[in-house]
């Protein structure tokens, strides 16, 4: 499966703009982050929330580098929330390493798949929670939590962590070849 192709609306720092926010509007698409490129790519639910903010992103963000040794050239936190809700949770974690990665409108998510309605927890619609190995905008691996479903009462988070997408590119990568890949 290929991603799907989006362009994702972005803020980036430029020095250029003056006053407090020296920040621009930046548009990134799929081939800029996924073409000739190996990326992990992990979405969550919300930013700001319990589990996003205590253990999926951290952790992700503490193996960064581990990641980077294994030739992954970046690792990406989605999630369906703007920009400058990512851009500030991403500072409030402190976040230096993992990419921020904005869905505002969900597009991304819903051509993936993986868009869910969470109204029972005030949400609104939302990315169910999954990692991804992505290799030249082929999607190689996904790791989808259990119970994808509409309104679902639970967050599970027990395979979209970065420990087990860790594991899995060890296994496969020390000897890569897209044989062993599609296995």
């Amino acid at each position: 499966m290929i991603v799907p192709n989006v362009t994702f609306k972005t803020r980036a720092r430029d020095e250029s703009v003056g006053g407090p926010n020296p920040y621009r509007w930046q548009d990134r698409t799929c081939d800029d982050i996924f073409k000739d490129r190996r990326v992990v790519l992990f979405a969550l639910p919300g930013a700001f929330t319990p589990t996003c903010s205590s253990t999926h992103l951290p952790r992700y963000e503490e193996l960064h580098d581990d990641f980077r040794a294994l030739g992954v050239d970046e690792v990406v936190c989605l999630s369906v929330n703007d920009a400058f809700v990512m851009f500030q949770w991403g500072r409030h974690q402190g976040v230096e390493k993992v990419t921020m990665l904005p869905d505002g409108s969900g597009a991304f998510t819903r051509r993936m798949g993986m868009l869910v309605s969470k109204d029972n927890l005030g949400f609104g619609m939302r990315s169910w929670r999954y990692s991804a190995f992505i290799d030249d905008g082929e999607i190689v691996k996904m790791f989808v939590e259990p119970g994808f479903d509409d309104e679902c009462p639970a967050d599970p988070f027990e395979v979209s962590d970065a420990d087990t997408m860790l594991e899995w590119l060890r296994g496969l990568l020390k000897g890569w070849t897209p044989e062993a890949l599609a296995a």
